[in-house]
């Protein structure tokens, strides 16, 4: 394994590993709010904002694995009709859309939302947690998207005659 195949695996088990705590920690709240509802009469407030935050989190972090392991969701009936040198050209135009989509929407717009919301100091309704805090995982994300596109793109470089998809 090269250099840059260590990287990239350690990055995806980092990813692997926070998703999991949210996930937990989402269960939790979820039960915990459940619980509380039905069995004490009584409900948290708290536990309906932390559910919405690790949603957006495990969402947006997911979308950046998915795309890292290149499991995201794709429509491929044309690409399979394409000769192999075609599907090249298209896999790596592919991933320059990916890259220059997550630069301007997710990096560019997402360190902007970042921004403004904590400039203007907005908290969230009932856990008062800067909403800057909550959005940073949009640009954070964008640049874990766009390192996985030049990844991918050297591979498919690399690799002239395998399988592309595969890559």
């Amino acid at each position: 394994m090269n250099r840059s195949e260590v990287i990239f695996n350690k990055i995806n088990k980092i990813i692997e590993v926070v998703l999991v705590i949210i996930f937990a920690l989402l269960v939790l709240d979820v039960l915990w709010q459940v619980f509380s509802r039905y069995l004490l009469s009584r409900s948290f407030s708290f536990t309906e904002e932390f559910a919405r935050f690790a949603l957006i989190w495990l969402s947006i972090l997911g979308a950046a694995y998915l795309n890292a392991k290149r499991e995201h969701l794709s429509m491929d009936f044309l690409y399979n009709k394409l000769s192999s040198q075609n599907k090249k050209k298209v896999s790596i135009l592919i991933e320059i859309f990916i890259f220059l989509f997550a630069l301007i929407v997710m990096v560019v717009g997402g360190f902007n939302l970042v921004y403004t919301t904590l400039h203007l100091e907005q908290l969230s309704g009932t856990l008062r947690v800067p909403l800057g805090y909550v959005y940073i995982i949009l640009p954070f994300s964008g640049l874990l998207i766009m390192y996985f596109s030049v990844y991918h793109i050297s591979n498919i470089v690399k690799h002239n005659n395998q399988n592309i998809t595969n890559i």
